[in-house]
């Protein structure tokens, strides 16, 4: 059953195909999971420790690990032992650059707590993330819900084990403002092997499962389609100059043979980057702007937070030339772009 549950979540699905780090951490929290509830507490720390340095919120497993642990100290301090091992064996970095890594790792947490362009008008953390779960699962939730409260109530070792990561995982999600969907990942495991306890209920969740399973079969859909970056690169390789100075937004293509001037993300608490002003990127020498919807729909849909910045794409189609233009539909897929000669 926690196998299914995890196979079809929509969220796993989606970004089993990308480059996170988030994925590799849910494998980590599964695994190390499953080895405490088996007792097997030094392989669990050896777990911890890796899924920890695939991703830093892996840290949290030590509570649970704590847990499986209880009142068995000398273990408990080889399976810390061995997570600090598993640590420092797959995150060298950490060790060989210290302070870079902390100040880093700061710099990152405290992105996410101060917020994400496209979340401004989110609900609260709470709601944000169960929203993201219920897409995630479906209704499957219901009974993944249902078997944390039994958990709560029985506190059973194993009940104490699961339930702890959920709860210290879950509260720390309530302190961020960047409500990323993949930041659920870790949750999935543990909920779905609470759900499990119900066996009277497994066919009624097996069917369940159907509806994030769809949901996943549709997501896919746009992966038949040509992204919309892909076919504006090979039009900016066939209209635009080798060396050419151009200025970019994140989420473009990356564009190996040009001048480009990366502009910065907007985003909360952010400094504003002072090169999104169309006559200062003209005197730069700057020929052309290329931007997306990615970034320039999410600004403009909160044009009171990021007034310069929606000032700046306003200014884009009112003073520069619109050369190029690309819609999704049609067999494609991605974002719009569009490409602005100042």
């Amino acid at each position: 059953m926690p196998a299914a549950i995890v196979a079809v979540c929509t969220i796993h699905v989606a970004y089993s195909r990308e480059a996170v780090t988030d994925v590799p951490l849910t494998l980590g929290v599964a695994l190390a999971l499953a080895l405490m509830v088996k007792g097997r507490i030094e392989l669990a720390g050896l777990a911890v420790g890796l899924a920890t340095g695939f991703k830093y919120p892996g840290v949290f497993l030590l509570v649970p690990l704590v847990v499986a642990a209880w009142n068995q100290w000398a273990r408990l301090a080889s399976a810390a032992a061995l997570a600090v091992v598993g640590f420092l064996a797959s995150s060298p970095f950490v060790l060989v650059h210290r302070s870079q890594a902390w100040h880093e790792a700061r710099h990152v947490q405290q992105l996410a707590r101060d917020g994400w362009l496209g979340f401004e008008h989110d609900h609260t953390a709470p709601i944000a993330f169960v929203a993201h779960l219920w897409d995630g699962i479906g209704p499957a939730l219901i009974v993944c819900a249902l078997g944390l409260v039994v958990a709560l109530v029985r506190r059973t070792r194993t009940d104490l084990i699961l339930a702890s990561f959920v709860l210290v995982y879950f509260v720390d999600l309530f302190t961020l403002r960047a409500h990323f969907d993949r930041y659920v990942l870790p949750l999935v495991p543990p909920l779905a092997a609470l759900a499990s306890r119900f066996r009277s209920l497994a066919p009624v969740t097996l069917l369940l499962l159907v509806v994030p399973l769809t949901w996943s079969i549709r997501d896919t859909k746009t992966l038949t389609g040509t992204d919309t970056r892909v076919l504006a690169h090979r039009w900016v390789a066939e209209h635009i100059a080798p060396k050419t100075h151009v200025a970019t937004d994140p989420s473009t293509p990356s564009f190996g043979d040009l001048d480009v001037l990366h502009l910065a993300l907007p985003g909360p608490k952010r400094p504003f980057d002072r090169n999104r002003d169309v006559r200062r990127l003209r005197q730069d020498g700057i020929r052309y702007v290329i931007v997306t919807g990615s970034v320039t729909d999410r600004v403009l849909s909160a044009r009171d937070r990021y007034p310069r910045e929606a000032a700046f794409y306003d200014s884009l189609a009112q003073r520069a030339k619109l050369v190029y233009h690309l819609e999704p539909g049609h067999g494609r897929a991605g974002p719009w772009v569009s490409i602005y000669r100042l």
